[in-house]
């Protein structure tokens, strides 16, 4: 298996577990504050977020209209399986709408965390691509805010404290109770370790489901 092979084969076996047990098991790890702020929601796409965190920094500064060449070059270095990690203080701007999603979509970008805005969520619902971020809003980047750099380590806003450093090459995860963020020398513990979380979890349904109580399921597997 080549590199982009089990990039790709970690990615999606990461789809088929819960944020909350990877929140879990980095708990048990002692990486308590891994998680993202309560802010970072899903807003487009029916997919969750799941792939290689590729970092692209910017920050508010007046310029000309016309266009921002930086960061068409930034999203020039994505690849298949990232998962683009915007990060700035675009506070009231969006950082990217429908056509940049486009570009990233031909490359192989799998979603996008957004510490900031987006905008032309219809569209990009349309292209069904996952984008968690903390806001939508019409106003575009162009003429205040500027890409400065990329594939560099970044802050995000945490849950637990004040910021999680996101360095390019973690990993991403995403879905209906938020984003965590898995640096990337434990990605695959983590992965083995919540898949293996994932499964007792589905014992415990299945024994519910036949008549056990709660409180011998307790007994029999324990606190997950």
């Amino acid at each position: 298996m080549n590199d982009q092979e089990l990039r790709e084969s970690i990615r999606r076996r990461f789809l088929e577990v819960d944020t909350s047990n990877v929140a879990d098991v980095l708990d048990e790890m002692g990486y308590p504050d891994q998680g993202l702020a309560a802010q970072f929601q899903q807003q487009t796409g029916s997919q969750r977020l799941a792939g290689w965190a590729y970092t692209i920094r910017g920050q508010m500064t007046p310029f000309p209209l016309g266009g921002d060449a930086d960061k068409m070059k930034a999203c020039q270095g994505l690849r298949a399986g990232d998962v683009s990690v915007w990060s700035g203080d675009g506070d009231g701007i969006c950082y990217f709408g429908e056509l940049i999603t486009i570009g990233m979509q031909e490359r192989g970008s799998v979603g996008a965390i957004v510490d900031g805005g987006l905008r032309d969520t219809r569209w990009i619902g349309k292209l069904d691509f996952p984008v968690f971020g903390r806001f939508k809003t019409p106003v575009q980047s162009i003429g205040r805010w500027k890409v400065n750099a990329w594939n560099v380590p970044v802050y995000m806003e945490g849950a637990t404290g004040r910021r999680v450093v996101v360095n390019p090459g973690d990993f991403i995860l995403g879905d209906d109770d938020g984003a965590i963020v898995i640096p990337q020398a434990i990605v695959q513990e983590v992965l083995e370790r919540s898949e293996a979380l994932t499964r007792k979890e589905m014992e415990i349904r299945a024994s519910l489901q036949k008549g056990m109580t709660l409180a011998q399921a307790l007994e029999q597997f324990g606190h997950v």
